[in-house]
């Protein structure tokens, strides 16, 4: 940060998770994997093998393991929109906002 200032409102943790992201395009919806590298309850940063658009808007689902939950995996579908990427060699870092959020059904 080039002004010292920490503009973060809520607190990031640092976890690797599995992340399932849907990416709109010209040629259409892909769905892609990613990881994790921090998640708050308001956006997360993550690393994945495709083209992404500052600015675009996402969709994902998160999978919070049963280590953390204590009960058993607990999937969360997000909507958000993409606010930085950087460049990582064949990957990119993706910095996104959660708009808002939903926890899905646990599988029968």
């Amino acid at each position: 940060m080039e002004d010292g200032v920490e503009r973060r409102a809520a607190r990031r943790f640092s976890m690797m998770l599995p992340l399932r992201v849907r990416l709109t395009a010209e040629n259409g919806v892909t769905e892609k994997s990613a990881e994790t590298r921090d998640v708050s309850f308001r956006g997360l940063y993550f690393m994945i093998e495709a083209s992404v658009e500052t600015g675009s808007s996402i969709e994902f689902v998160l999978t919070l393991p049963q280590q953390i939950t204590l009960a058993g995996d607990v999937h969360i579908r997000c909507y958000g929109r993409v606010l930085r990427v950087e460049a990582h060699n064949s990957r990119r870092g993706v910095a996104a906002r959660i708009e808002r959020y939903e926890f899905l059904p646990a599988p029968a």
